[in-house]
């Protein structure tokens, strides 16, 4: 079972509903994984009921991920956002201003950057240079 980061630190994984794709999402999907190539216009489009959304990270270097979290929560989906795979502490900030709610891990990549890295960025809010050159 993979580790999931929130602004309070590692937990493990309480969702137990599982996830199917989107080419096998129905009317009453309570769970969709996307990969990160997935058109966040269409996704939404085809979002439903789902609850909560897992957007896959399949390299460090893929932000494509990102988009799709700030396009759906300007969209208006208020569900669990959870971004699973290659993050690195440094996108932690990014990936909360983006939407996502969490990030899911592996335990090689949590034992690379234990909870202390992730927490480090856990104030998100208070460190965004965006909103202090608008201030």
């Amino acid at each position: 079972m993979n580790v999931i980061v929130t602004d309070e630190g590692f937990s493990p994984d309480d969702w137990t509903d599982g996830f199917v794709t989107l080419d096998d999402a129905a009317n009453d999907v309570v769970a969709l994984d996307v990969n990160s190539d997935t058109d966040p216009d269409e996704l939404y489009d085809r979002l439903g009921s789902a609850q909560l959304v897992r957007v896959d990270f399949p390299s460090f270097a893929d932000g494509r991920g990102f988009t799709i979290a700030r396009t759906l929560r300007l969209k208006g989906y208020t569900g669990r956002l959870r971004a699973k795979g290659h993050v690195l502490a440094d996108q932690y900030a990014m990936a909360r201003r983006s939407g996502f709610d969490e990030v899911e891990i592996d335990h090689a990549l949590a034992a690379r950057q234990p909870e202390k890295q992730w927490l480090a960025r856990a104030n998100w809010q208070d460190n965004n240079y965006q909103a202090r050159l608008r201030g």
